[in-house]
């Protein structure tokens, strides 16, 4: 009965009242842990803090994704990125005709839509999805432009707490553009917070660390002029309120973690008294509601008595077509720039469970993004001085686990993995089979090579083409779900006898996966595999002959002419192999300096590039930065 008797207030309601304009409050690279009314006593942020504690604050909100553009795609279309293939950061896939903007719905209906100004659409046509979905997408968009009357949706995106205020850009960056900003009192000093357990409490880190919260405090000023010019426009007690980060803070463990607190974001809605009839809960309450990005775009519409369409995966969890609140909430890590992962995660709101499916990856991989910033330079400093406890180390080090659980109620940080704990056993078996069971409903595309997404792309989309009755989904799923089982190397080495070209790259992976396994009984089929036509697979068997079977040179004669390759994901693979392989570096260093010179101008082998630059600069070769950096280092 109560999802009718929610329907039928809000139908009633808004035959009383006419329709609510929106307005979404987007800010960047945010965990909960840094905003005040989510218990954080050291953080500046009294006006988002104001818009939770006068409408409802969400405690259970996840981002589908831990990277800005697999995030706001999803936001974008309603739809999860493991159905639309979207989930590798910022790659260029086609989307189906009928799968659009959720805004141009909006528009259709009379609405005036604008955004200002962030879009990072990872589709092949993103102009089209920005076209469709706004009237203006611009710096200078807002509601002031639309009609006498007219309901608007209007979408700001805060970029002052963005990775590049908190960590990437040079510290005398930041100090100009978002410290000298501040007041005094707005303002947090380098001894006036709580340091992350997971991160050594040094003078140094403190001095690079407190950038998070200035970064935020600039944020939070930033929304309260913002919230100002509403209400001198008259249009506060007409507008709906929404606030969220678009995905968890932008530092080591958070943004572009598989593991860590990446998914977990802050969100609250506000709603004018004319309005609240339209909250599903009191006013001035939180709310235990699982909500992931999916469902936003369906609550939008519902809001305006839209219907939302079918293909959209999330929920409406306001408005005339709320539906009953999840049970789980589904997450995934795939490539972000260079840095490779595929991981997927489950949750009910306190616990986390997450398959790493390529565990020979350590948590805290090499990224040029993260990597040129100090604070990731002191953590492999102090990581290589001894400086670190065994918490601290688990970030860096070789990864001991494929598969995590973690109890966010009692353990925030996610420090303390429950996944072999036997009291946990059972929950642990549980939230796996639901995983499982999703992929498999979902029908997640992204378990193919990135080469083979790029190349089904040109025929079709990859959300029609995981629907295909030849998509092998099942067979690769239990293949690659063996990886990093240290009691599966048997089934692991039985996949390189499939006939399915992706389940022996799976095999392959898990192979790579265990540092043990033993390869006496299966050298030659490896090798021949170097010589098969399929790129993935002849990359990973070049790969582990390289570092397994003692033929540095017959797997140097298959890489090095692979990296002079017009695809610029062939040459992405073969750098991600020789970055982590033992010796690979050393060993490939000129060929790294050649690629470096061949391809630095090729906008489109730019992950390729940071890869090659990122590797170099482990072995002490040459400075990490970004041209436009320059000028602003110390």
């Amino acid at each position: 009965m109560k999802p009718l008797f929610t329907c039928l207030l809000f139908f009633y309601g808004f035959l009383a009242v006419g329709q609510p304009n929106i307005l979404w409050v987007t800010i960047e690279d945010t965990s909960p842990h840094f905003i005040g009314c989510y218990g954080n006593k050291d953080a500046r942020t009294p006006n988002i803090d104001r818009l939770c504690r006068e409408g409802v604050k969400f405690t259970h909100a996840f981002a589908n994704a831990p990277v800005c553009s697999p995030a706001r795609t999803t936001i974008i279309t309603g739809v999860l990125n493991e159905a639309m293939g979207t989930g590798n950061h910022r790659s260029k896939y086609p989307l189906p005709d009928m799968i659009k903007g959720f805004p141009s719905y909006l528009k259709e209906a009379g609405w005036y839509t604008s955004n200002n100004a962030k879009t990072d659409y990872s589709v092949a046509d993103a102009r089209k999805v920005i076209r469709e979905s706004w009237h203006e997408s611009s710096h200078e968009a807002g509601w002031w432009k639309r009609g006498e009357g007219q309901p608007f949706f209007s979408v700001f995106n805060h970029m002052d707490s963005h990775q590049s205020r908190t960590m990437t850009n040079p510290y005398r960056w930041y100090r100009e553009m978002v410290y000298d900003r501040l007041s005094a009192e707005e303002r947090t000093g380098e001894h006036n917070f709580e340091m992350p357990p997971y991160l050594h409490d040094s003078e140094a880190m403190r001095h690079y660390f407190s950038r998070v919260y200035n970064s935020i405090s600039l944020t939070d000023k930033e929304i309260g002029k913002l919230i100002d010019r509403l209400e001198k426009d008259g249009l506060k007690e007409e507008t709906i309120i929404f606030f969220y980060a678009d995905h968890g803070e932008a530092i080591p463990r958070g943004k572009s973690g598989s593991v860590g607190i990446g998914y977990k974001v802050p969100m609250g809605i506000w709603f004018p008294e004319k309005y609240r009839h339209l909250s599903p809960w009191p006013i001035g309450s939180e709310t235990d509601e699982l909500i992931c990005f999916d469902d936003l775009a369906p609550t939008v519409l519902s809001i305006a008595g839209i219907r939302p369409p079918e293909y959209m995966t999330g929920r409406a969890f306001m408005g005339k077509y709320r539906k009953a609140p999840r049970k789980y909430v589904f997450t995934a890590r795939n490539r972000i720039d260079e840095s490779p992962q595929l991981a997927r995660s489950i949750t009910d709101g306190r616990y986390m469970y997450t398959k790493v499916f390529q565990p020979q990856y350590p948590e805290l991989e090499y990224q040029k993004y993260a990597d040129v910033s100090d604070i990731v330079k002191q953590i492999r400093s102090d990581y290589r001085d001894k400086n670190l406890n065994a918490v601290q180390e688990q970030m860096i080090a070789p990864r001991t686990d494929n598969e995590y659980l973690y109890d966010m109620d009692r353990d925030p940080w996610k420090l303390h993995n429950l996944a072999a704990d036997p009291a946990y056993r059972k929950m642990t078996s549980g939230l796996r089979k639901k995983l499982y069971r999703h992929i498999l409903e979902i029908r997640d595309v992204m378990f193919l090579p990135e080469y083979t997404m790029d190349s089904i792309s040109r025929t079709t989309a990859p959300y029609t083409y995981r629907l295909q009755k030849d998509y092998p989904l099942k067979d690769i799923l239990e293949q690659a779900s063996l990886c990093g089982e240290q009691d599966k190397a048997e089934e692991i080495l039985q996949g390189l006898e499939s006939e399915e070209r992706d389940v022996v790259y799976w095999s392959l992976m898990g192979i790579q996966s265990l540092n043990d396994i033993d390869l006496s009984g299966v050298k030659q089929k490896i090798l021949k595999k170097m010589n098969v036509s399929y790129p993935p697979v002849r990359i990973l068997a070049a790969a582990i002959a390289f570092e397994r079977l003692g033929e540095r040179e017959k797997a140097a004669t298959v890489l090095r002419p692979m990296l002079k390759t017009d695809n610029d994901l062939v040459t992405l693979q073969v750098l991600q192999n020789v970055q982590y392989m033992q010796g690979g570096p050393e060993f490939f260093k000129d060929d790294l300096k050649a690629f470096i010179t061949l391809r630095k101008k090729d906008k489109g082998f730019l992950n390729s590039v940071s890869a090659a630059e990122t590797t170099l600069f482990t072995l002490g070769e040459g400075e990490l930065y970004y041209a436009n950096m320059k000028k602003w280092m110390d």
